[in-house]
């Protein structure tokens, strides 16, 4: 599977700036770990594809965290992402599923349900900042439209689509978000919703074997890339990690564990990876606890 990208452009002069991601490997690699139905994968890989484009709007160490809070089937949405590129995700509820809705498609808005979209930004500062808005539809594309509309105050217009196989995997994954910048006259601004109401859903567009350049300058032929950039799915989890969350559960915890069950698990929410204690492991924790 071919690399996945991100590309930075502008159009009208630089009076209107553009995100699109190819992000078909990533949301497979999520899939293929979460073991996520059709619509619960189509959830997550909206999210997932929104996150890493709002993460290359951040610099240096910025990274940022999306919770999706519905009350749908689904539970809640987590995606992490950062100015360098990187993303992880779950859902709460993988094995979710419904009947098409009657538009034949994945029911994502019914699997969302109501609820709220936050946003929490880690720009370095003492405090991260924090923006929340009602879910409006629950299909996501017009949820983080109304999130920059509201809470950014930055009026966007955001495609996102995952199109599933007929073995359930991705065949295609991405999205594209506009941001209108001072300086956008009625008719420009006329003339790109009118470009947006007749483009084909951007999945159509990439199986038909449109690159993101491509998908841009279908909605204006002014638009020029700035930069791309590789993105893939990167967890921080790691051993060292885990066993601190453990040594930081206290002596009398570890040893309830050491003693009941002789062992201890913990599973990664983001990527699934499996950490397993056995006793020793336990006792060697314990020994470190009572050296700090």
């Amino acid at each position: 599977m071919q690399q996945d990208y991100l590309i930075r452009a502008t159009a009208f002069e630089g009076r209107l700036r553009a995100f699109a991601a190819n992000t078909t490997s990533i949301v497979e690699e999520l899939r293929r770990r979460h073991g996520t139905t059709p619509v619960a994968t189509a959830a997550l890989g909206r999210t997932v594809t929104a996150g890493i484009m709002m993460g290359a709007m951040l610099k240096g160490e910025e990274k940022l965290t999306i919770q999706v809070k519905g009350d749908g089937p689904l539970g809640q949405i987590v995606v992490d992402a950062n100015a360098k590129g990187e993303v992880r995700g779950y859902v709460d509820n993988p094995q979710v599923d419904l009947p098409l809705n009657p538009r034949g498609k994945l029911d994502v808005a019914g699997v969302v349900g109501d609820g709220y979209l936050y946003v929490i930004k880690d720009l370095g500062l003492r405090e991260p900042y924090r923006g929340s808005v009602p879910i409006v539809s629950g299909e996501l594309a017009d949820d983080f439209t109304y999130y920059f509309a509201k809470s950014e105050q930055t009026p966007s217009a955001v495609a996102l689509g995952v199109l599933i196989a007929t073995d359930y995997s991705v065949q295609t994954s991405g999205g594209f978000i506009l941001q209108l910048l001072p300086g956008m006259d009625e008719d420009e601004i006329s003339g790109i919703e009118a470009k947006l109401a007749t483009l084909p859903p951007i999945t159509s567009l990439m199986a038909d074997g449109s690159d993101m350049e491509q998908i841009l300058k279908q909605i204006d032929e002014s638009v020029e890339v700035l930069e791309r950039s590789d993105i893939r799915f990167q967890c921080k989890c790691s051993r060292e990690r885990i066993e601190k969350t453990l040594i930081s559960l206290g002596k009398d915890e570890l040893e309830k564990i050491m003693n009941e069950d002789g062992k201890a698990e913990v599973v990664c929410h983001f990527c699934n990876e499996t950490y397993a204690y056995n006793r020793e492991d336990l006792h060697n924790l314990l020994e470190r606890l009572n050296n700090q």
